[in-house]
């Protein structure tokens, strides 16, 4: 028999390892002496603890090796293709996030796209048909909240757009949809942001499935930002149209 130190150093593990597996049920001494409090360990538990460390090694956390250190074989390894799963899992969007960073710092953009879901919205708008892009300022004069075009790139000639015009207007209903939001300060120019968020799009071979919803946001300070929001869709998944 061991006591606790020993058996640490046998193993290769704290003292303060073991005072927890045994806490935790996970490993308890073969005694305790009543007088002392002092732990004892034998062969058994020496294996169990190797066990346990194997497992650990392959990827099980705690709580899940006391589920299955004393289980059928079976059910030890659908444990471990399950942890295998998840650790593919977690390295494709480990991969993701990677490839997203590295993108970035390949092409510095004014912003920071992200994909998000957003729920149905029921507007009133005015239809107006652009000639070319500085005619939205004018037709934005009066600072609609909202604004809306009917865009797949950058523009090489006319398109459609649309003015939020509150309770008056014709009714336009915004599915729940897929998009990438941008938040865009009123320091950086809307313009670059437009085609920056294009070209992100286009580098991450998403497709346009709709409108983009360009949102005017104000603060208390008088601080404004706009809001860009650009459906998308898997590329096979016909397009949202305008009704």
């Amino acid at each position: 028999m061991w006591r606790i130190g020993e058996l640490a150093r046998m193993a290769g593990v704290t003292e303060r390892t073991l005072r927890h597996y045994d806490k935790i049920g996970l490993l308890v001494p073969a005694a305790v002496d009543r007088a002392t409090g002092y732990r004892w360990y034998g062969v058994a538990e020496l294996s169990r603890l190797e066990r346990i460390r194997g497992l650990r090694r392959l990827g099980l956390p705690l709580r899940q090796i006391a589920d299955v250190i004393d289980a059928p074989d079976t059910q030890v390894r659908q444990a471990l293709r399950e942890t295998v799963a998840a650790i593919h899992r977690e390295i494709a969007a480990l991969a993701e996030v990677a490839d997203r960073a590295e993108d970035h710092l390949a092409r510095p953009m004014s912003i920071l796209p992200r994909q998000t879901t957003v729920g149905a919205r029921h507007l009133h708008v005015r239809y107006l048909t652009v000639g070319h892009p500085r005619e939205i300022a004018v037709a934005c004069a009066a600072r609609p909240t909202t604004l809306l075009t009917w865009l797949r790139g950058h523009p090489d000639g006319g398109f459609t757009a649309a003015l939020g015009t509150g309770r008056t207007g014709e009714r336009l209903t915004l599915p729940a949809r897929t998009v990438v939001r941008a938040v865009v300060p009123s320091a950086n120019g809307i313009v670059q942001a437009g085609q920056d968020l294009f070209d992100w799009l286009h580098r991450h071979h998403l497709v346009i499935a709709g409108p983009t919803v360009e949102e005017q946001v104000v603060d208390g300070d008088g601080v404004r930002a706009a809001i860009l929001e650009v459906p998308v869709e898997d590329q096979f998944t016909p397009p949202l149209r305008r009704r």
